[in-house]
């Protein structure tokens, strides 16, 4: 469970593409071995956002700190150094294709580390085994299909053992049943490793099921309209854009 340490946090954010503004005034805190939902709808920065939280867009203002270090007023050094607490995911899993699933996995460590090619094998087999994919080291991604490529990726993004893993809608272009696999799989992980994740999703059922913690990002006002617990947003918070955001399609919560 979520200890009430706080891991990261975001103060005083606002990101934007020269005089085009995509957020402003981001403050909010994760705990270690939160599950962080950022959500809001169309347009509203969920991924300017997350490109930032991961050291690829510099804000224009504010800063977000790790573990009570702030990444961004760091020398480029101490941010690489950060970074590789980082995993992540992005929609499309981010494999390449002309590698076998091993080698996609491998990759960070024969770059970052100084293991043995026995050593990569093994770490590569035992990441697999923890998505479920043991045995599978020499298929290629098009082999594969799209729950299993998924899964794949998060093999890949944990390869460094991060801190923290974060995921760019990682249920997109699955169906229900593989979406929720992939939900238990992310909490299997948060429990059995302790290890942070933050997620971009739209997906109502995924946001209810795992996420603890969370910020709602308004694309009207380009500014947080709440942070806290989704399922307590959902029900209780006096902002009416967040309740008919959380409360749409209610039908899509259970599956």
């Amino acid at each position: 469970m979520p200890d009430s340490h706080s891991q990261i946090v975001v103060e005083n954010l606002t990101l934007a593409y020269g005089d085009f503004l995509i957020q402003k005034n981001l403050n909010f805190t994760i705990n270690r071995g939160d599950v962080f939902i950022i959500m809001g709808g169309s347009g509203c920065g969920k991924s300017t956002l997350l490109k930032s939280m991961i050291g690829l867009k510099s804000p224009d203002m504010g800063d977000i700190s790790y573990n009570g270090v702030p990444f961004w007023s760091s020398e480029h050094q101490q941010q690489e150094t950060m970074k590789r607490g980082f995993g992540t995911t992005f929609q499309a899993g981010a494999l390449w294709s002309s590698m076998t699933l091993a080698e996609n996995i491998g990759l960070a460590l024969r770059q970052y580390t100084d293991l043995s090619d026995t050593a990569i094998r093994d770490v590569v087999a035992y990441k697999l085994m923890l998505v479920g994919l043991a045995g599978f080291e020499d298929y290629y991604p098009n082999e594969i299909s799209g729950g299993m490529m998924k899964r794949a990726g998060l093999a890949r993004a944990m390869a460094l053992d991060p801190e923290i893993l974060f995921f760019d809608e990682p249920s997109a272009g699955l169906d229900p049943i593989s979406a929720k696999l992939l939900d238990d799989l992310i909490l299997e992980l948060r429990d059995s490793l302790g290890t942070t994740v933050v997620i971009v999703t739209h997906e109502l059922a995924s946001i209810f099921a795992i996420g603890n913690n969370s910020v709602f990002l308004d694309p009207v006002t380009k500014t947080q309209l709440a942070t806290g617990d989704p399922n307590d947003l959902r029900d209780n918070h006096e902002n009416l854009v967040v309740r008919n955001f959380l409360q749409r399609g209610m039908a899509e919560t259970t599956r």
